[in-house]
């Protein structure tokens, strides 16, 4: 039996009889006994096919390659446990109000009253999971942790049998091309799993899937409420099923009725110490105990605004690329911060596929950066933490018709539209 390397290691015999016994709607110890109906040529075939989407999923979903890294990481050797706030706490994204006044009583949006459970438990726990949180705070890479450890069968932490599915949902834009069920086809298909078509309705039928909806905020504006209805009649046919879905809180409405709503809390001292030991963990990283230096640094009073923002998977990543190349850290806090604005304008917005726009002809970083500038500035002079909608498209609109050098085509909805995902989150 073919068994080979994966990103995230060894994809067993035993990983792939797990799938294949889901596949075929009985488990592997039953599969002996269906000799007369599968014969040794459709055997391999669905051991073939078996493998090869654990393949596909591990080579796309297991591993991260971010901010122009050369070489993409494991992602579970960094991935450290995420925490979910109560629900009490997401009320904090509803109003502008209540945004300023939960940020100022603690400088950030991290609570002490977090859930005993990690991630993982929370996942197993419900049915249809709502997972929200801001930009850069590691909400894919939960829901593709989650596919990996479904993927592992009785040897991972995800202990309800199914096959994991991840659908980007941004790839529905248009109307037509809404389509769950095809697109779980389609994962199926290119994997060589015979008469896809209909084992998908079976599977879906019997409750057999664990489908991964990932960025509801990253849909185009002008389907979007044809994707949330979709979800919601999808959900409804197909309910014996579980269902993760990934959202920009500032995106959210609370539309879900089926769904659980957790908020993705920033990241504690103790899971940035985490983060940190995992992503030095070479052999000359460990003989040197780079992770434990790096911490110590980062403990330094000079190093207050490098801890500032370490508080999200996205920044710590830039931070420990950042330590990982000069064993230091800037002691120039703007030199951070222009660091980090640059990340989400140009390459977590690139990487994200959010400049897909024609929007963006014109608006480039260095605009984008004197716009910014000029909206903090006007909140500085009134000491406003937060803007609502309308009150940053009137200032885009007012920046656009003072500058000169502004591009004559750009409108202020629609410049709010194609950046809130890297900005305004």
């Amino acid at each position: 039996m073919l068994i080979t390397e994966g990103l995230a290691g060894k994809i067993t015999e035993e990983v792939i009889k797990s799938l294949v016994g889901i596949f075929i709607g009985e488990g592997w110890d039953k599969l002996s006994k269906l000799g007369y109906i599968l014969d040794k040529k459709a055997q391999q075939m669905l051991f073939d096919a078996s493998h090869k989407y654990i393949k596909n999923y591990t080579e796309r979903h297991g591993s991260l390659k971010v901010l122009g890294m050369q070489e993409p990481v494991e992602l579970e050797k960094v991935y450290t446990n995420v925490r979910f706030l109560e629900k009490i706490n997401i009320r904090q994204f509803e109003s502008i109000q209540n945004l300023e006044q939960a940020y100022r009583q603690s400088s950030s949006f991290n609570s002490k009253n977090t859930l005993d459970s990690n991630g993982l438990q929370v996942a197993n726990e419900k049915q249809y999971l709502m997972v929200l949180g801001g930009p850069g705070v590691g909400k894919s890479t939960f829901l593709r942790k989650m596919g990996l450890e479904a993927l592992k069968g009785n040897k991972g932490g995800y202990i309800h049998e199914s096959i994991p599915v991840f659908i980007d949902l941004k790839r529905f834009e248009t109307k037509e091309e809404i389509n769950t069920k095809q697109a779980i086809v389609e994962e199926f298909s290119i994997c060589g799993f015979p008469d896809a078509q209909t084992a998908t309705e079976r599977l879906l039928k019997s409750g057999k899937l664990l489908i991964i909806l990932d960025g509801l905020d990253e849909v185009r504006g002008k389907v979007v409420n044809d994707v949330i209805n979709h979800i919601h009649n999808f959900c409804d046919k197909y309910d014996k099923n579980r269902f993760i879905i990934s959202c920009r809180t500032a995106a959210y409405n609370h539309n879900f009725y089926r769904f659980t709503d957790v908020a993705m809390a920033e990241f504690c001292d103790a899971q940035i110490k985490q983060f940190i030991s995992n992503w030095f963990q070479s052999e000359t990283d460990r003989k040197m105990d780079t992770g434990a230096k790096c911490w110590e640094l980062l403990q330094k009073p000079e190093n207050a605004g490098a801890k500032e923002l370490a508080n999200t998977p996205l920044l710590l990543t830039l931070l420990c690329l950042i330590y990982d190349s000069s064993q230091n850290f800037p002691n120039n806090r703007s030199f951070l911060y222009k660091k980090s604005l640059r990340l989400f304008l140009e390459e977590w917005a690139a990487e994200n596929r959010i400049m897909r726009e024609a929007i963006y002809e014109g608006l480039n970083t260095e605009f984008q950066e004197i716009l910014l500038s000029k909206i903090a500035h006007s909140g500085f002079e009134i000491d406003q933490l937060f803007f609502g909608q309308r009150d940053i498209v009137d200032e885009i609109r007012f920046f656009l018709q003072d500058n000169l050098n502004a591009p004559k085509h750009l409108d202020g909805e629609k410049v709010l539209t194609a950046i809130p995902s890297v900005s305004f989150a």
